[in-house]
């Protein structure tokens, strides 16, 4: 009976885990690095898939344009610029950061999509931006000392690589809206997004900056977790998405979904074995809440 909404809250558990076992080997190769092979990989995964069925047929010539930007602005720069904060920030604060998307998305479709815009969406907005800075201020005790939770480099910086982050999603998913809206099938448009931000990784990786050359040496395990990384967040996480959205209500599927960073915190609790502050369980439940009333019909 409820298993579109039991498919949101699985594809938010993912994200959740794929966040988790992605930030040993984004510090280890780096963020440039571990994104080109996970989008590589992800890339191959996605057409491999379009290819066994007829995706493809239904991605005509006037969807590329707008699909090569998304995938440009929201994946090759978005995913870029959170794996950035993932190594600075760490999985808990970068997760809080991202989930500022949904908000983001109800904005921009306020100014450039004339769509409505009620008091109860600005109470959400305005608890999720504020569940995000409590968790970012208190989410942290001084007798917390697991890696994950230190910061690295300037706060300020972080903070704005996640924001940066969450806002190209946002526009990403504004301009593969109208696309999506005329039935083109997802897998074949994800194929092409995930495709652009592979190639735009790979040029990248070939510029004389150090900054963009790997930081450590790739091994079989790491490859190992890269892909499985790929395969959690981009494979079962989205084509659980997609399934939720064939008979779940829009709102409730997209609610459930900004679940991560609250799911997170147990995960989190289990691998470091250190109980997460009460400002993060605050501002998660803050995040949860504001969502709810972003997409409450």
């Amino acid at each position: 009976m409820f298993i579109y909404e039991a498919a949101a809250v699985g594809a938010a558990a993912l994200w959740a885990i794929g966040g988790l076992i992605s930030a040993a080997p984004s510090q280890h190769l780096g963020a440039i690095a571990f994104n080109k092979i996970r989008m590589i990989l992800v890339f191959a995964m996605l057409a491999g898939y379009v290819a066994l069925t007829t995706g493809w047929t239904s991605i005509t010539p006037d969807h590329y344009l707008p699909l090569i930007l998304s995938g440009f602005i929201g994946i090759f720069l978005g995913d870029t610029a959170l794996f950035l904060t993932l190594n600075r920030m760490g999985p808990r604060r970068t997760a809080m950061l991202f989930s500022l998307n949904a908000p983001m998305s109800v904005i921009l479709g306020w100014i450039f999509l004339s769509e409505e815009l009620t008091p109860i969406q600005i109470a959400g907005i305005a608890l999720t931006f504020a569940g995000v800075l409590l968790a970012i201020r208190f989410g942290k005790r001084p007798s917390q000392l697991h890696q994950w939770e230190s910061i690295k480099g300037p706060l300020w910086a972080g903070v704005l690589l996640g924001l940066a982050a969450a806002l190209s999603q946002s526009i990403g998913s504004l301009i593969a809206r109208p696309v999506m809206e005329t039935g083109a099938d997802p897998v074949a448009a994800s194929s092409i997004r995930v495709g652009v931000a592979a190639l735009g990784l790979i040029v990248l990786t070939q510029l004389p900056f150090t900054w963009v050359k790997p930081a450590g040496k790739m091994t079989v395990p790491i490859l190992a977790v890269v892909a499985l990384s790929g395969l959690i967040g981009m494979g079962i996480g989205m084509t659980l998405i997609l399934f939720a959205l064939t008979g779940g209500e829009v709102g409730i599927i997209a609610t459930l979904s900004a679940t991560t960073p609250a799911l997170m915190l147990p995960m989190l609790w289990w691998r470091t074995k250190e109980i997460p502050a009460l400002g993060a369980w605050a501002g998660a439940g803050l995040v949860v809440v504001g969502s709810a009333l972003l997409f409450l019909n």
